[in-house]
Parts: structure tokens; sequence; C-alpha cells
């Protein structure tokens, strides 16, 4: 015996996830051919700045869109397949989009991005939020305001 692993057969038909890409419809991870693939993120923060790390593998900052809205930082790109033949690919092509909500209004002049390695770097500076939550709210009679019937 060689220890050599047999090379598994193919039946007549192909796997469902080879005519399909990845997996069959309706199960995890199929998704329309419009629709944009998500971004994998991650978001930490410290000493009031937020960063947010995504992987964007294959782009170029050129190919990468960065918005700030309210408390909303969207990040969206698109890949482009080359025109050349491929035997076999499992590249991803096409749009790119991941929305993160940050817990204060982003301040946009501040914002810090970079791009090296596949992994876009953003850096945010947060303002100081008032940590006192505690506060009493004055309750008036009904009549103080006027008749209301």
């Amino acid at each position: 015996m060689t220890g050599a692993k047999p090379e598994r057969g193919h039946g007549f038909l192909p796997d469902f996830d080879t005519w399909f890409g990845r997996e069959f419809p309706g199960l995890p991870g199929w998704r329309p051919a419009t629709a944009a693939h998500a971004i994998p993120v991650e978001v930490t923060s410290a000493d009031g700045i937020y960063t947010l790390r995504a992987e964007l593998p294959g782009m170029g900052p050129d190919d990468i869109t960065l918005t700030v809205d309210d408390d909303l930082l969207t990040v969206s790109a698109e890949h482009r397949e080359g025109a050349e033949d491929k035997d076999h690919s499992e590249f991803r092509y096409g749009a790119f989009r991941r929305t993160v909500r940050l817990p204060a209004t982003i301040p946009a002049d501040d914002v810090d991005a970079s791009y090296t390695d596949g992994i876009l770097a953003v850096r945010i500076p947060m303002p100081a939020q008032d940590a006192r939550t505690a506060r009493t709210i004055r309750v008036k009679r009904a009549d103080d305001e006027g008749d209301r019937s």
C-alpha cells in the first residue's frame, strides 16, 4: 500500500456546487447575481478611535469608495474579471458593499483610510460621549397645560 488516497470518482452528472458555482440555490451562501458581495470586516475601539478593517483582496485604492453619512460608514468596491479564459476560478468578481453603524455621528473631516496587502484600514476619531445617563424629568399636571378634552 502506497498511502496515497484514491481519487474520488465522478458520476455521470457533476456535483450541484459545480453547476451553480458554490451552493445549490436556496441554501445558505446563495445570492442573486445582482446582489453585492458582503465585505468581511472587524471593528475595534480604543482611546476614542474606532478602527474598521475590511478584507478586499485583489483591489486597488481606486477601486474602493468610502462614504460617511451621519453614523453610517459604507465601504463599496468593484472587482472586474479579466478577459482571459480561465480553466477554473474561485475568485469573487462584481460589486462588494458593507455598511457599519457606529455609536455616534462620524466626523467626516478626520476619517483616515489606507489600503495595504488586501486590507482596508479606516480610523475614525469619535467625539467623547457624555457619560451621564441619569437625569430627572419634570412631570407636569395634565391641567397645567390647559384643558385637553
